[in-house]
């Protein structure tokens, strides 16, 4: 499956042709470490960085950053997609959170877009209350090879988050 997926990159117009990020080599074609290439759309603007996190363990500590597996942090590439790569130590039961820095002033702030496995719906008041999605819909079960993680990112507008585009 990777294999066809990053084939379809590399003939694809517009799109990066490899995965990036610092253990980017761990999602070519061909290796059998257990890795997530994270798939980042939707972009509001190609500006500030793009962070992207795994979890694993217990669900009810998914997307508590004291309890992040890996944090990779990029700058927001200037066209394409975004493919990151992001290795995780054993086959298992993952999630995945992305954020997009729209302003790059390492603060979580209004302007910023978010997005995570699954593409879990959320609302202005889950956003709020601090109220995370269900974690049967943003689990991600990863094998040998890698396994593609497409995320759809959501921004603030008019008082509700929606995807842009």
């Amino acid at each position: 499956m990777i294999a066809l997926y990053l084939a379809a990159l590399s003939i694809t117009p517009n799109v990066a042709s490899k995965p990036i990020g610092p253990d980017a080599a761990q999602c070519m074609a061909g290796s059998a470490h257990p890795a997530m290439l994270v798939v980042v759309e939707g972009f509001k603007a190609r500006t500030g960085t793009v962070r992207v996190r795994t979890f694993g363990g217990s669900p009810s500590t998914y997307f508590d950053k004291k309890t992040a597996l890996l944090r990779i942090e990029v700058p927001t590439p200037r066209e394409g997609r975004v493919a990151i790569c992001m290795p995780v130590d054993r086959p298992g039961i993952y999630a995945v959170d992305v954020r997009h820095d729209l302003n790059g002033n390492n603060k979580t702030d209004r302007s910023d877009g978010g997005g995570a496995s699954g593409n879990p719906h959320v609302t202005l008041f889950d956003m709020l209350f601090s109220r995370k999605p269900d974690p049967k819909t943003v689990q991600v079960r990863v094998g040998a090879g890698t396994t593609v993680v497409p995320v759809t990112l959501t921004y603030l507008q008019g008082g509700s988050l929606k995807p842009i585009g």
